[in-house]
């Protein structure tokens, strides 16, 4: 029987965030993430500082901390940031733990849906900008994905070649009120298909 229960998209994503193990996040803010930012503050505020934001000098700063969090581990750092120039700041970290085979979660902030594609303030093409230099990226259109999205984001990122997974979701599915389903998942099975069959051919 699967629960839901009924939360903003912000506190889903750090509701995820504490499924999957996360013990620290770095990032620097911004308009876009903003509303996922007050839900890592509120979670802490709950949990006795569960999952610690740790603030660099800039997003790329942020980028390299959780790569050193991830080398240091074997877990995926997770890496926040905002849109635009934010996210794009994170490019060198990201190319950097794809070529050593580093896992990593980066959330960025997007502006909202009917806004992507309008040179909208602080507007980039993430999939576009983050398809050459990281192992996967998901832009989030459909706020019932959500959870499985970060869940499969998480998945992708350790699983084969380990390494980084962006995640770009818009403002206003952060801000939405959605029924979390504490056991979805994304139809991976390709992805999955192959990592076995290369499994496979190693035996």
């Amino acid at each position: 029987m699967k629960k839901k229960q009924t939360m903003t998209g912000s506190e889903i994503i750090v509701e995820v965030l504490a499924e999957q193990g996360v013990e620290t996040i770095f990032g620097y803010s911004g308009g876009a993430i903003l509303p996922t930012y007050d839900a890592v503050f509120q979670y802490n505020e709950k949990h006795k500082n569960a999952m610690p934001l740790i603030v660099p000098a800039n997003e790329q700063g942020a980028g390299f901390m959780a790569s050193g969090y991830s080398r240091a581990t074997g877990k995926p750092g997770v890496v926040m940031v905002t849109s635009g120039p934010g996210a794009t700041n994170t490019v060198t970290p990201v190319r950097d733990a794809m070529a050593d085979s580093i896992p990593m979660i980066v959330i960025c902030g997007q502006v909202n849906r009917s806004s992507i594609g309008s040179d909208a303030f602080q507007e980039a093409p993430i999939t576009s900008v983050m398809g050459s230099v990281a192992k996967h990226v998901f832009l989030v259109t459909d706020e019932d994905k959500l959870a499985a999205t970060i869940r499969a984001a998480f998945e992708i990122s350790s699983s084969g070649r380990p390494g980084p997974v962006v995640v770009d979701i818009p403002k206003d599915i952060q801000t939405a009120s959605i029924d979390f389903d504490t056991s979805s998942t994304l139809n991976i099975n390709a992805y999955r298909e192959r990592v076995q069959s290369i499994v496979n051919n190693r035996v």
